[in-house]
């Protein structure tokens, strides 16, 4: 029988694990694109709902056969369902909307596409962040000592990442770390990579590290300094020496670099992506990462000196103290870290959540200009791992007098007390909040979601609000009510 006829009917029995076995044994050259993406749906027909592993199968299958396929219904369809089924339903919700526009009409698509709408308005996590960092905890207290001795020992460099990785993992899907030892100390450091949500998590986590730990484990987040250390690449050292840097624009506060490294010229040819890690690394390494993130807003990579001289990646950190920048390494500095902002609303922009907006202020400027934009990629990052992102709104119509502006501010800081009291301080970060034309908004990013609703539906009910509401930072579904005075 013919093996696409045959995997028909295999599909037919709901027999998928004969659809893996025969396709997986075909040689390479006989694997079509078509044959490949056969093998990812059977993947995903045979996993349960808790098989992350076959989901993600599929997904790296699909990918190999993108650009064939990738505006085809059932890539699309296949690559949503695995999504959706690893609690992922924003990239879900992205490839069933494609899979729709080419099968317009799909009622299974459009089925999911209002389910995923629906979770993605308000997240049901099975495991909320603050479950998950509690149970990494405990791992990691349970294998602690295994751990050390193989640091100890400085052996088995492949098993110490594996177990490490293994014992982040209940709390992260991805990270990037360090580590180190000195005698009887121990080194993790946790790196955000430059993404300031990234670094939001990071430090929640730290922070609820136990106090058992904290004998023998000092666990940083960011980069340390460590500024005579080298980069070996292909064999070659690099080191910050050998990097110029210069100043292209100073603020109060920051600066903006260009940056060139004559011992990469062949590598910027063939791989600028490389060049650009291998430089922020050092740029980590010499100021230390947090220092880089709040000091530092843009970084140039060029390909020829510049007119003057410059100065070495080695001397910058005392040329930014010389023009009294601070870099001090603690997160809270970029954490804590507002930036106001203004804004006019338009006709257009009234009509969505949050367009009513004129003043506001954050400390994860991200949030809101991809919610602004329509992008979802940082509350995507966020929602894979049990975290929401999202905003209380209510009306202030009910606020007047020559102190409104104050009273507005005041009821939104007393929200967030009373909400954080009820939930736990552990179960939210605040973020900033914003006032407009019609409403108030009070930011936040929420460890267990669930708790954070309970606790304002139970604030908001004693509240002088006529109504209040919660938003996740997306545009493309709706909010939940958490109150109303109306009948």
């Amino acid at each position: 029988m013919d093996l696409g006829k045959q995997i028909e009917l295999w599909n037919e029995n709901e027999q998928y694990s004969q659809i893996i076995h025969a396709i997986e044994a075909l040689e390479e050259n006989q694997l079509t694109p078509e044959l490949i993406s056969e093998l990812a749906k059977a993947y995903n027909n045979a996993a349960d709902s808790n098989d992350q592993a076959s989901f993600e199968k599929a997904i790296a299958l699909l990918k190999t056969v993108e650009e064939p396929l990738g505006k085809d219904h059932n890539w699309n369809f296949r690559m949503a369902y695995a999504y959706y089924y690893l609690d992922q339903e924003g990239p879900a919700l992205n490839y069933f909307e494609r899979a729709l526009e080419a099968r317009p009409g799909d009622e299974d698509t459009l089925a999911f596409i209002e389910d995923c709408r629906r979770r993605l308005a308000l997240p049901r996590f099975e495991k909320p962040f603050r479950t998950r960092v509690q149970e990494s905890w405990r791992l990691f207290e349970s294998e602690e000592q295994v751990l050390r001795v193989r640091m100890r020992n400085r052996i088995e460099s492949e098993e110490i990442i594996s177990q490490t990785t293994r014992l982040l993992h209940p709390a992260f899907s991805e990270i990037a770390f360090e580590m180190g030892c000195n005698q009887d100390h121990y080194d993790l450091i946790l790196t955000p990579e430059g993404d300031r949500v990234r670094l939001i998590a990071l430090d929640y986590y730290q922070k609820q590290m136990p106090e058992s730990l904290k004998k023998h484990w000092n666990v940083m987040v960011g980069r340390q300094p460590a500024p005579k250390a080298a980069l070996r690449i292909a064999g070659q050292e690099i080191s910050a020496d050998e990097v110029q840097v210069w100043i292209t624009e100073h603020r109060e506060k920051s600066v903006s670099l260009a940056i060139s490294c004559p011992s990469l010229a062949g590598l910027m040819a063939e791989n600028e992506n490389q060049v650009w890690w291998i430089l922020s690394i050092l740029i980590d390494q010499t100021l230390g990462e947090i220092a880089a993130m709040a000091v530092i807003d843009e970084v140039k990579l060029v390909s020829q000196p510049q007119s003057d001289a410059g100065m070495t990646l080695a001397e910058l950190p005392e040329a930014l103290r010389a023009l009294g920048l601070d870099l001090n390494r603690d997160p809270a500095r970029v954490l804590n870290s507002y930036t106001a902002y203004r804004m006019e609303p338009s006709e257009e922009r009234l009509k969505q959540v949050r367009g009513d907006v004129t003043v506001g202020s954050t400390c994860c400027p991200v949030l809101i200009q991809q919610y602004l934009q329509g992008m979802t990629q940082a509350v995507d990052d966020l929602h894979k791992e049990g975290i929401a992102a999202g905003f209380f709104y209510y009306p202030i119509d009910g606020f007047q007098g020559e102190d409104r502006a104050k009273a507005i501010l005041d009821f939104r800081d007393e929200l967030e007390a009373k909400i954080s009291e009820k939930a736990g301080t552990d179960a939210a970060a605040w973020l900033g909040g914003a006032s407009g034309i019609n409403c108030g908004y009070l930011d936040f990013i929420a460890w267990d979601l669930k708790a954070v609703l309970d606790a304002a539906v139970a604030v908001f009910e004693t509240s002088p609000v006529a109504w209040a509401a919660f938003q996740a930072f997306r545009t493309n579904v709706g909010g939940i009510l958490l109150k109303s005075d109306e009948e």
